[in-house]
């Protein structure tokens, strides 16, 4: 059974009562229960008013029939097995409909740009409260275990499928929108918008076809701490007929730019997360998942035909790293950055792409293949450019936020193909080699994710 082997990682996340958000039949969701931080938001306007953001666009994408469906199945089941159905085939629905829709497949579904990331966001949240919220007919349910195999599912971690064969597989990874308070509200990531994109592809590459299958991470640390993506990519590492050839994580990292990040590090910085979280210090191990202990994990992608990659946006090799000034007391001092090669002995204060979780999500991907004695396999980070927001303060979209997210999403594309070619020796450039493969600017600058 699925249930049984799921990790627990809603464990630790904050509750705060809301009023109202989950309500959809009498008697079925009791709208007192606490709802997390990001799930407080689903009652969030502009500052200019108008109707609550997040809903709105999950109905201008036309995902609203099926959160109502969700909801009326949840109120309809009368024993904990069916439930559990309910909400597992709930997320997995959730994510195909939201890859299908990206895609092109369903252009029945709503007026919004089919690029925008943000109506699957919003959607989970609106299960997930109501996941929280119900109140079941048969007594207490098993809901840490429920609100994980929803969470599961509509994440797409489920539904990695490599195909047997000599076929290139590559296994991506993209993120939630984050820094939501606020005039954040309408911000979209780039980087989920491209997992949906690439979620089931099959790109040409100069090494022949190579199969794409995608998972969005959430923007949370305690997701992280209870190991979510070493259960995506370790899961897929371990399957000895069809792991992937490359691993590729993504996220929004810096304007007007792409990055492929050359350092992993060991450290967070504690820039808080979508429930308003912190958390500063080592980067710690995921129980069951065999890890090297290990302050910085050097890419294995073949960085330089990615530099090769030609689109609206410059592509760089980013070589830069940070350390603590004193190895025997990380977090103290200032840190020194570089853009060398870190020296045995010394503690990572950040990756090239900073301390935040994209950095986690390409260390933590990486330590694993490690782990489990993968060298051969590609492994590395690429930073998007940061998409912005529509120009009007008081939109949702506009053509040309539409426009960016779209040449960004494609030139991801691109950027995976080349990522999926089989590489030769990897020799690291010198810095001053060309402008392309230029030292960017040191971590500090990075956008948190």
């Amino acid at each position: 059974m699925r249930l049984s082997a799921l990790l627990p990682l809603l464990a630790a996340v904050p509750l705060v009562a809301l009023p109202g958000t989950a309500a959809a039949a009498p008697g079925c969701f009791d709208p007192a229960t606490p709802l997390t931080v990001e799930e407080q938001r689903l009652t969030a306007t502009l500052p200019a008013g108008g109707p609550a953001v997040g809903p709105e666009l999950v109905r201008l994408a036309g995902f609203d029939p099926l959160v109502a469906a969700v909801k009326r199945d949840l109120c309809a089941a009368r024993t904990p097995h069916r439930a559990a159905r309910v909400v597992t085939q709930a997320g997995d629905r959730l994510w195909r409909t939201a890859v299908d829709r990206a895609q092109g497949r369903r252009p029945d579904l709503g007026t919004l740009d089919r690029f925008d990331d943000r109506p699957l966001y919003w959607a989970r949240l609106q299960l997930s409260s109501a996941i929280r919220q119900w109140t079941p007919s048969f007594g207490v349910p098993d809901r840490k275990s429920l609100l994980t195999a929803f969470d599961r599912g509509s994440r797409g971690l489920d539904d990695v499928r490599f195909p047997l064969g000599k076929t290139r597989r590559v296994m991506v990874s993209g993120f939630d929108p984050f820094q939501l308070n606020g005039p954040g509200l309408t911000i979209s990531n780039p980087a989920g918008a491209s997992a949906l994109q690439l979620d089931g592809r099959v790109l040409d590459t100069p090494s022949g076809p190579a199969v794409v299958q995608a998972v969005s991470f959430p923007v949370v640390w305690g997701y992280f701490d209870d190991g979510i993506v070493e259960a995506a990519y370790g899961s897929a590492l371990r399957d000895r007929a069809r792991r992937p050839d490359v691993v590729l994580t993504i996220s929004q990292g810096r304007p007007g730019r792409f990055d492929v990040e050359r350092w992993a590090g060991a450290w967070r910085g504690g820039f808080p997360d979508n429930n308003d979280a912190s958390v500063t210090g080592a980067v710690p191990p995921a129980a069951g998942w065999p890890q090297p202990a290990v302050q910085f994990i050097e890419t294995t992608l073949p960085y330089a035909r990615m530099l090769e990659v030609t689109g609206a946006y410059p592509v760089n090799f980013n070589q830069a790293f940070c350390v603590w000034p004193d190895a025997a007391h990380p977090g103290t001092g200032t840190p020194v950055c570089r853009s060398d090669a870190p020296a045995a002995g010394e503690i990572a204060a950040s990756g090239g792409g900073g301390n935040y979780l994209s950095n986690e999500s390409m260390f933590r991907a990486n330590r694993v293949r490690l782990g489990l004695g993968l060298p051969s396999v590609a492994g590395g980070h690429l930073h998007t450019p940061v998409l912005g927001q529509p120009a009007d303060p008081a939109a949702l979209t506009d053509p040309a936020f539409e426009a960016r997210r779209q040449a960004i999403a494609s030139q991801v594309a691109a950027l995976t193909s080349a990522a999926a070619t089989t590489p030769g020796p990897v020799v690291p450039p010198r810095a001053t080699e060309s402008p392309r493969s230029a030292v960017n600017s040191l971590p500090a600058t990075v956008l948190p994710d």
